[in-house]
């Protein structure tokens, strides 16, 4: 009986430039998904913008292998600090990417087809912050600084508003407006194309940001919400990284930053808040934007952290 015939051996990695990288993408988007919807197409443009941004950094050592992917993979998860769901997301572009040059005859095996995202998890991996991380998070942003002023209003309109790093740099002081109701920010969210949510700003939210904005004195409405105080950037709009990076900073600062605890726990955080104050639920599914209640009985069931001692289990 003839033995079983061993596995091919991988083909020799492919090299590419930037430019090189840059057309094999355009091919991809313009060959591989001809015929799908427009917002298929911005996904997959828009995690291969960030793989493309990953590349530049490699300088030449991303080479289409199984161990370049898990290295993009880690960056994804330990860099980012993306979700889960989004790393499978990001994960599936460039595996289809990679099976596209398969199909061209650059590669002869798909390299990410070995390596797996992440299953959709049924609650949230994020950490929370407890009302103590709260407290001594902003004590560790005092002082009447700018930057300080700014970076406090970011964390409370987080915290205390729900909302999500790129909502809040897509803000312009123009979205900022009152009703009979109160304050509250028109927002942009993630998939969105427009500005056609609105989000209640709690006191601690608004008083933080006012604040902000008087100190930087005139602010005409066109203006974003928040800017770059930097020396060589001063003026311009905040980015995510950024955001993230400040946050980062601030919880390090703080002592609080500890595995599943990244600034994306802000946001979680402001939900436990509205129910330990006996919010309704469907008020806070309305808050944060929840397609469904589901999303916000995850919260609903982890109401109790905010609470708890930081070394409790």
């Amino acid at each position: 009986m003839p033995s079983a015939s061993a596995p091919p051996e991988p083909g020799p990695p492919l090299v590419l430039s930037l430019p090189e990288l840059q057309a094999r993408i355009e091919g991809f988007v313009t060959e591989f998904l001809d015929g799908k919807s427009p917002e298929t197409i911005g996904t997959y443009r828009r995690t291969l913008n960030e793989f493309e941004r990953w590349f530049v950094t490699q300088r030449g050592r991303f080479r289409f292998r199984e161990t370049d992917v898990e290295a993009y993979k880690r960056y994804l998860m330990e860099e980012r600090e993306l979700s889960q769901v989004s790393v499978s997301t990001y994960l599936t572009a460039l595996r289809r990417l990679c099976q596209y040059l398969v199909s061209t005859g650059e590669l002869s095996e798909n390299p990410a087809k070995g390596v797996k995202g992440n299953r959709r998890p049924s609650t949230h991996s994020r950490g929370v912050l407890t009302a103590e991380d709260v407290t001594r998070l902003f004590d560790a942003v005092e002082g009447d600084r700018l930057i300080s002023l700014r970076d406090r209003a970011l964390m409370a309109l987080m915290v205390y508003g729900g909302l999500a790093e790129i909502e809040l740099v897509r803000a312009d002081r123009e979205d900022l407006e009152q009703n009979l109701l109160g304050w509250f920010l028109r927002v942009q969210g993630k998939g969105h194309t427009a500005k056609d949510q609105q989000v209640p700003l709690d006191e601690p939210a608004i008083e933080a940001l006012q604040a902000y904005l008087a100190a930087r004195g005139r602010v005409r409405p066109e203006d974003p919400l928040f800017i770059s105080h930097g020396h060589r950037s001063d003026g311009q709009r905040l980015n995510t990284r950024t955001v993230r990076s400040r946050v980062n900073t601030h919880l390090k600062e703080a002592e609080l930053k500890r595995p599943g605890i990244s600034p994306h726990s802000l946001t979680h955080t402001a939900p436990l808040i509205w129910l330990n104050d006996g919010m309704a639920l469907e008020e806070v599914r309305q808050r944060m934007r929840h397609g469904t209640l589901d999303t916000t009985m995850i919260y609903f069931r982890k109401q109790g952290l905010l609470t708890r001692k930081p070394d409790a289990g």
